[in-house]
């Protein structure tokens, strides 16, 4: 791998920047076990160019700037030039810092945190929120000095020489390896889209790791939103910069304003009906005659807050950079609304979101391919993209059509080195086992579940495809094993990784974000089960647009898109459990449609080469062997 990727670097450049296919593009599936990290971070440090490393988490950011480059360095003798770059939110502003901080409020009565951020401005570098291991993920304080980018005043800041973020943009400016996540990285794609300053210097090349996520990124940064949150975080910021700024009649006339702004919304929301989750917005203003009096009303009221923020800023420059969210608002409010019909964009899909205590309204990309080549493919010479899973059945098919890649792309795909085959067994129920739409499933799910939990000995993550099953699961068990049993939700995740990491004998139940991320070598993960295969909720609105732009152009949906996002997710769940050579144990599919539907053999052919079992005295044989050859 870090042969072909040095090469790959070391070729020259076959079209002109600004073309559609002006990167040549590298894709590799690296599957566990290859020590992906090291085989790109050699040859990029090796290539003498600017070469920006992205990642799907931070966690995986801190481990290549803690442990990956520190060890390369140690055995190349010599410093690698690398910067870690997280988003603004991750680093203190000392402009906010200095505002909260000597508020009347903070100053009258003290406070522990403040004086411990306080100790630790006069150490730290670059002010990034994960030195302070002490503050925890929910603080009410880091949102109240955290750098947001919405809320920088540029250079009309006071502290504008003492930046923080500054301070980090000129050292990344000279760094030769930059380590960033997903997420900002299309934030600073999105921003060179929109003609605003970038966040990251010009690169040579972009090592995209966990590259499964970029279409879902990619959605994300190429679609509008306005959700109820952005705008009370504007009434808020201009509320406390009120404060700071004016005069008290003017003050309160501008608070006044925006208050007025937060009402239309609040009635605005009301409209929505108190299901969560998302739904077509088109359909829902279809079948709503108050909305497009309600949403103009909102819209108005935005437009004279923008104007009120405007005459202000004339005085106050600062507060130009209120006036542009307002209005910046404003104008997401009217594409994503749909009140002008003249407006909408058939390459979008419409839907909105309802939380518990929030509504957002968004317009999302059908296919963000050509938003990719006009801002990436474009721009950049040389682009990697590489994880553990981008293939389905061999193929890498799916993923060049939905990150728009030509078919001559360089592509690399490497097999685990474990050994599967010995280490191993997959099990998927016999003749009898309901399918998951079959009355009796759950039922039967429940069972077999306690069944493989006692032949492992707890020792597993049991993996569910919604929170419905995971409870249903976690109540039956709770009267039936002797061995703790952990449920995502009920502590933190980090929490409950380090309980069950500790606990070899636990169990794990766990739902989404467990499906990936999850590195726990040795006897306290000794099994995988997942309740089914993993296909996404048909009725979500951005799914459905998709499978309807696949049938309209021609295409299966079920077999081009369905099918292929369930093997990948599949595939990373599946992952969990061999994390070195020495690892081993029972991976269990209790889906049915793995043998009885004609595209099982497509799930099948992606997973490891496991042998397969469908009795469970083979489980029990295959354990004994495993403990007899360990002991």
């Amino acid at each position: 791998m870090a042969q072909r990727i040095a090469s790959f670097l070391a070729a020259p450049e076959a079209e002109l920047a600004g073309t559609p296919d002006y990167s040549d593009v590298l894709v590799v599936e690296a599957e566990t076990g290859i020590g992906k990290s090291l085989a790109y971070l050699v040859p990029a440090i090796d290539s003498g160019m600017r070469v920006v490393v992205s990642t799907a988490t931070i966690n995986l950011q801190d481990q290549l700037i803690e442990k990956e480059i520190p060890l390369l360095e140690k055995v190349l003798g010599r410093e690698v030039s690398a910067v870690c770059v997280k988003g603004r939110q991750n680093y203190l502003c000392l402009y906010r810092w200095y505002q909260h901080r000597y508020s009347p409020q903070i100053s009258l009565v003290g406070d522990e945190e403040c004086e411990k951020v306080e100790s630790w401005l006069e150490e730290t570098e670059c002010g990034d929120r994960a030195e302070l291991d002490w503050l925890p993920d929910n603080s009410p304080l880091w949102p109240k000095i955290s750098a947001h980018s919405y809320q920088c005043l540029g250079s009309d800041c006071p502290e504008w020489s003492n930046c923080l973020v500054n301070k980090l943009r000129k050292k990344a400016a000279s760094a030769r390896i930059l380590v960033v996540n997903h997420h900002l990285y299309f934030s600073d794609l999105a921003l060179r889209q929109r003609g605003f300053g970038e966040i990251l210097p010009r690169h040579e090349a972009i090592i995209f790791d966990e590259a499964h996520h970029l279409e879902g990124v990619a959605t994300t940064f190429f679609g509008t939103s306005f959700s109820q949150y952005q705008l009370y975080d504007l009434v808020s910021d201009i509320s406390q910069q009120a404060e700071i700024d004016l005069e008290p009649e003017d003050g309160d006339r501008i608070v006044g304003t925006a208050g007025g702004v937060r009402q239309r919304v609040e009635g605005f929301v009301a409209l929505f009906p108190p299901q969560r989750g998302r739904f077509s917005l088109v359909e829902f203003v279809r079948s709503n005659d108050n909305w497009a009096p309600e949403i103009q009303l909102v819209a108005e009221s935005l437009k004279r807050l923008a104007s009120a923020l405007e005459k202000i800023s004339r005085r106050h420059e600062n507060w130009q950079v209120l006036a542009d969210r307002a209005v910046e608002l404003y104008q997401n409010l009217l594409f994503v609304g749909l009140l002008d019909q003249d407006m909408r964009s058939s390459s979008h899909v419409y839907w909105y979101e309802k939380r518990e205590r929030a509504v957002s309204l968004s317009a999302t990309p059908v296919n963000v391919s050509e938003d990719l080549r006009r801002s990436l493919y474009s721009t950049v010479p040389k682009i990697i993209m590489t994880s553990a899973t981008l293939t389905t059945g061999g193929s890498f098919d799916y993923i060049r059509q939905r990150l728009g890649l030509s078919d001559d792309i360089e592509a690399l795909q490497l097999k685990s080195p474990f050994d599967y085959g010995s280490r191993t067994v997959l099990y998927v129920p016999g003749l009898g086992f309901p399918e998951p739409s079959s009355p009796g499933y759950d039922e039967a799910l429940c069972e077999q579940v306690e069944r493989l939990l006692k032949i492992t000995r707890g020792r597993a993550l049991v993996l569910f495809t919604s929170f419905r099953g995971m409870d249903l699961v976690a109540d039956y068990l709770t009267q039936k094993l002797n061995y703790p049993v952990f449920v995502q939700g009920t502590a933190s995740r980090a929490r409950l990784l380090e309980r069950f990491r500790s606990q070899t004998d636990s169990v794990l139940l766990a739902v989404a974000s467990f499906w990936e991320g999850v590195d726990i070598v040795g006897e306290s993960l000794s099994g995988v089960i997942i309740d089914k295969l993993p296909f996404e909720v048909p009725t979500d609105p951005v799914v459905q647009a998709r499978i309807q732009a696949i049938r309209e152009d021609g295409g299966n949906p079920f077999f081009d898109f369905q099918i292929p996002r369930a093997v990948l997710s599949l595939r990373q769940g599946v992952g969990r459990l061999m994390r070195s050579a020495s690892d081993g144990g029972l991976i269990s599919v209790l889906d049915a449609r793995l043998f009885t539907k004609r595209y099982g053999s497509v799930f099948l052919n992606s997973l490891p080469p496991s042998p397969v079992v469908r009795d469970m005295v083979e489980i029990k044989n295959f354990f004994g062997m495993l403990e007899e050859n360990h002991s």
